[in-house]
């Protein structure tokens, strides 16, 4: 039906608008048709693409396995590397690992670069009215994000020189390298400092970080709203579909007893089983490659105000120590003042290189995810008119 098409294409639209930097609402360019907008917009992802040359990691997360122990159950997953890498000693390793050891490579991570943008991994349980905890659809939905989280870390130009992201891949096995970590009264601390920074607040935050966290909040806003759309939308569409399923068979059953009527009513029948068809494969797009990727920067909006709050407790911290110099006069207090003003130095430098990357990945990856939905709704509608025609 036409509302079908028509809620359906609102949040594709929208996004497209919000990865463009344009607002439709605003008075931005409307497409000519379904099409030229997907040529445009294929057009520009095919420009864009990186060179398959530059990849020196390849990286693949399958194979999943269930384990179950006296008090847990857990799945473990085949870690697959390979490499051109000098620093490591072979070209290629194997090693099974499970949902905590992801947590705890992506925790020293953001250790070790509290102002660079780790890659957000899949929520630890799922969502109520999702599907159950360890069902296939669950499992492999899992492994998906996985795999993308380990090779958007191997795509790093930083992170991929972790040497916690090298044994992550390389140990085969990772108990004694999480013990190495830093010990329950350290984090402590560190979490009382982030605390008191947050409470005292920001001086002055440069500009630029003003812009972009009320970049991030947008985003934010932009992101969750267009994902919660699409979700509402599968669910009407699986609704849809259930009634059509019911409404064709009704058909089938009154041509058998309207003879003078057998052959329209047939044809409404045929119509009506590839409308179903069509609708089927496209609940499927959108639940397999339009919902993943949305969701996925729900998340990295996520990450973004974590970044941007560690950031503000970095240049808060030196700002208090500072202060604090002023009324001492102590050489020792300049020397840790002098050691934060690096701090923050380095914390806004790599923070705005790793912004640029970020939203550059990110375009991409949503463009991609648009374009490929574009054109599934494209060919559904085309199949749909094409089923209504043939039926008359």
């Amino acid at each position: 039906s036409r509302r079908q098409m028509l809620v359906v294409d609102v949040p594709v639209l929208g996004v497209f608008s919000l990865v463009q930097n344009t607002s439709l609402a605003d008075g931005g360019p409307m497409p000519n048709s379904p099409s030229s907008l997907v040529n445009q917009y294929r057009l520009e992802e095919e420009e864009e693409q990186p060179g398959a040359d530059a990849k020196d990691f390849f990286i693949t997360v399958d194979n999943p396995e269930s384990h179950v122990t006296a008090i847990e159950t857990f799945i473990m997953y085949r870690v697959v590397t390979k490499t051109t890498r000098s620093e490591f000693d072979s070209s290629e390793y194997e090693v099974r690992r499970r949902y905590q050891d992801f947590l705890w490579l992506r925790g020293r991570l953001e250790e070790s670069h509290p102002t660079l943008i780790v890659h957000p991994l899949p929520e630890k349980f799922v969502m109520k009215g999702m599907v159950e905890r360890f069902n296939d659809g669950f499992i492999e939905t899992r492994r998906k994000a996985l795999h993308r989280f380990l090779n958007k870390i191997s795509e790093h130009p930083v992170l991929s020189y972790s040497q916690h992201f090298k044994v992550f891949l390389t140990a085969q096995e990772l108990t004694s390298h999480r013990k190495q970590g830093p010990g329950f009264l350290s984090r402590m601390g560190e979490t009382v400092r982030a605390v008191a920074n947050s409470v005292r607040g920001l001086r002055s935050r440069p500009e630029e970080f003003s812009v972009m966290q009320e970049y991030v909040d947008h985003f934010s806003t932009k992101i969750c709203s267009v994902d919660k759309v699409t979700q509402r939308i599968i669910k009407e569409q699986r609704e849809y579909l259930d009634e059509l399923r019911q409404y064709g068979p009704t058909y089938t059953q009154w041509a058998e007893l309207e003879e003078d009527l057998a052959e329209p009513l047939k044809g409404v029948a045929d119509c009506v089983e590839r409308c179903s068809q069509e609708t089927e494969e496209q609940i499927q797009q959108l639940s397999e490659v339009l919902v993943p990727a949305l969701h996925e920067y729900v998340l990295c909006a996520e990450t973004l105000k974590a970044v941007m709050r560690r950031r503000d407790n970095i240049q808060a911290e030196f700002e208090a120590k500072n202060e604090a110099l002023a009324s001492r006069k102590a050489d020792q207090d300049a020397e840790e003042v002098d050691g934060l003003a690096e701090r923050v130095e380095v914390a806004n430098t790599t923070l705005k290189e790793d912004w640029s990357r970020w939203q550059k990945a990110m375009r991409t990856d949503l463009r991609s995810a648009l374009i490929s939905t574009t054109e599934k709704n494209v060919d559904y509608y085309e199949k749909v008119s094409l089923a209504m025609v043939c039926s008359q």
